[in-house]
């Protein structure tokens, strides 16, 4: 507990404020052409919603989280307001992999069944995949169903399963905030340790959104053995675009 505040609280709220502070960072260096997958431009003229439009759809959604997730927290909390035991850090470590691990597998196959089925794309998926162009902060935009279904109720089962105390998940979910910033962010930095570590970076992701690569890449946020697996894995490159900045392009038609 921290400054009276107690963890269940943190790990509702905690996430919401790191959206917006590390979408404000990702958006400030989204002012530097030399680091941009697509041109700043691109995100007016290609994507169909509005940023007005995203705004509202993010906001709701974390309308949502923060419903769902408090209930959630009620739900495993005890009654008399004490703390759980935290475990040891390896314990508290490898929970947070397990965690990753399930939200990962809940993400795949929630994403791709997205996918495959055209009633679920045409009238629910299909408002990610607006942004044509991806930016950081419109990560969440999402139908509402599909944020509950994939992201909301995905999260709360890796809390869940893995066993984890309310204080371990707040870093878990906030590091998932900020990989999923990063994957949608449009920007291809070198130096960040998210791009280097994870082969579903924000190159991998970006194939995901292009129109020629909606049926590849579709694991995220962490690992891509699924698509490896699976048969949907698209191999890219990323190259240097005329003009400045990067393309990130696939190896093999679609």
């Amino acid at each position: 507990m921290a400054l009276g505040i107690s963890d269940e609280v943190l790990s509702t709220y905690v996430p919401v404020v790191v959206y917006w502070v590390f979408s404000g960072i990702y958006g400030l260096l989204g002012y530097i052409e030399g680091c941009r997958l697509h041109p700043k431009n691109a995100e007016n003229e290609e994507n169909v919603a509005s940023k007005i439009q995203v705004l509202r759809g993010v906001l709701l959604q974390q309308v949502v989280q923060i419903a769902v997730v408090s209930l959630m927290m009620k739900v495993v909390g005890d009654n008399n307001g004490a703390p759980p035991p935290q475990p040891s850090f390896l314990v508290s470590a490898f929970q947070f992999l397990i965690a990753m691990a399930v939200l990962d597998v809940w993400q795949y196959f929630g994403h791709r069944y997205m996918h495959v089925n055209k009633f679920l794309f045409k009238h629910i998926h299909s408002k990610h995949h607006a942004l044509v162009v991806p930016y950081a902060w419109g990560s969440l935009y999402n139908h509402p169903l599909e944020g509950l279904i994939l992201d909301t109720v995905g999260g709360s089962l890796a809390f869940l399963l893995s066993g984890m105390t309310p204080r371990t998940s707040i870093c878990f979910f906030s590091f998932t905030t900020i990989k999923a910033l990063d994957m949608h962010s449009g920007l291809f930095l070198k130096w960040n340790p998210l791009q280097v570590c994870f082969r579903n970076n924000v190159a991998y992701h970006d194939i995901h959104h292009q129109l020629k690569g909606n049926k590849y890449n579709y694991a995220q946020p962490f690992f891509v053995f699924w698509d490896i697996i699976f048969g949907t894995y698209m191999p890219f490159t990323v190259e240097e675009r005329e003009g400045g900045g990067f393309e990130a392009r696939q190896v093999k038609d679609a």
